[in-house]
């Protein structure tokens, strides 16, 4: 992979930083895309005095004219694009009838219109390069469903489907599109999530780990973003050019059930 390029959105943090870091390390140039400045700035200094090739982009996913700005720039930088992350992704815990609807267009625009707007302009460069890698993270709750987070499990389930037309109409041109499907991950996400969800439930952030966000899994721990890392560097090599159209579960046995 050394020499390709790369966007991750979300990617100042959180799985978003570990799928950058561990993808400089194979030699991929990575375009950070992210609202919080000062973490994206801060992660591509890091990375480049590291060595590697790295540019930050403030974006919006879901405005247009942001994704536009970004894919200018990436393109201005590096003259290609191979891999595209869609990672950017936010939560908030109410009842549906408590859900705030400006709260439900921020969720559903980041992280489906977002997803939707960040393949649309990337994939006229992949197809014209005949390849390209498209990696959507989604989330075991793309899969089921649990109560109080209604925007974000609506958008989780819309990704997937996304991932599969994108693979269906790309698949003549050499791109796939995937996505992955994890359960808990330790992130700044997660600790803020397990905050919102004593205060709703009504227990102690402890209860919330071990009642809610464990309970359901086999293995009964915290995923780490470096393992997330992992199989997206597997799909974007030539060893996963066979799969496409899929949603790959690191759920700690989850779904098994």
């Amino acid at each position: 992979m050394r020499g390709k390029v790369a966007i991750i959105t979300g990617g100042a943090s959180g799985i978003g930083l570990a799928i950058v870091e561990r993808l400089t390390r194979e030699g991929v140039n990575c375009v950070i895309a992210d609202l919080e400045t000062s973490g994206g700035e801060r992660a591509a200094t890091k990375l480049k005095k590291a060595g590697a090739d790295c540019l930050f982009v403030a974006t919006n996913v879901s405005q247009p004219s942001d994704v536009r700005h970004l894919i200018e720039a990436a393109m201005a930088k590096f003259g290609r694009l191979d891999i595209l992350v869609n990672n950017a992704g936010l939560q908030f815990v109410a009842s549906i009838v408590d859900f705030p609807e400006e709260r439900w267009d921020t969720l559903i625009g980041v992280m489906l219109t977002g997803t939707f707007l960040c393949s649309k302009y990337t994939l006229p460069h992949m197809i014209r390069q005949k390849w390209g890698r498209i990696i959507n993270i989604s989330s075991v709750h793309g899969k089921v469903a649990s109560p109080f987070k209604v925007a974000y499990i609506s958008a989780k389930h819309g990704v997937l489907g996304l991932t599969k037309v994108v693979a269906l109409e790309m698949a003549e041109n050499n791109i796939t599109c995937n996505a992955i499907c994890p359960a808990y991950v330790r992130t700044p996400l997660v600790e803020r999530q397990i905050a919102d969800q004593a205060r709703v439930h009504g227990i102690s952030e402890q209860d919330v780990v071990q009642k809610i966000l464990l309970a359901p899994a086999a293995i009964r721990r915290m995923l780490e973003p470096s393992e997330v890392a992992s199989l997206v560097v597997y799909l974007c090599s030539d060893d996963a050019a066979g799969i496409t159209g899929t949603a790959l579960d690191i759920d700690l046995g989850w779904t098994a059930r």
